[in-house]
């Protein structure tokens, strides 16, 4: 069911990105999912770079998000082998790399949560924090990780 929503909705899950450090993208603990944070790359690209309220506008930010969770599908389904045994989403954490005094962190990580009930439906909806934060790694503009029960 996910995998139709994902096309219907024109989305391609790529082959998860190669970590920056080191770490595991993803680990199963019994029947949940845990993913380290996953930034804005593309195709080994970094994708929406910067600040966003300063660099970026908070729709690119938005954006931004929802690849972030993108790539969190990605690793997740490297770890599992298919989204489809995602029974539930527990909870994400988004990491806004924020201009001075911008504030609107949980309306940018709603780019992340919007997809995830668009493709999970109630069972995409999840408990969040939306941080803002000085500096991501290579300059990214949001880096989120996830939750999910398998």
């Amino acid at each position: 069911m996910v995998e139709e929503k994902l096309k219907e909705l024109g989305i391609l899950i790529p082959e998860a990105p190669k970590p920056l450090a080191s770490y595991i993208p993803a680990i199963k603990v019994g029947n949940l999912v845990f993913t380290a944070g996953q930034i804005t790359l593309l195709n080994g690209e970094l994708k929406f770079k910067g600040k966003v309220g300063k660099d970026l506008t908070l729709e690119e930010g938005k954006e931004a998000a929802k690849l972030c969770i993108i790539n969190c599908l990605s690793v997740i389904k490297a770890e599992i082998g298919s989204l489809g045994k995602i029974k539930r989403i527990v909870k994400v954490t988004a990491f806004v790399n924020s201009a001075d005094g911008f504030t609107d962190q949980p309306k940018v990580a709603n780019g992340a949560s919007d997809l995830l009930v668009a493709l999970f439906g109630e069972q995409g909806k999840h408990v969040r924090s939306a941080v803002g934060v000085n500096g991501l790694p290579i300059d990214a503009s949001v880096e989120i990780e996830m939750i999910v029960e398998v």
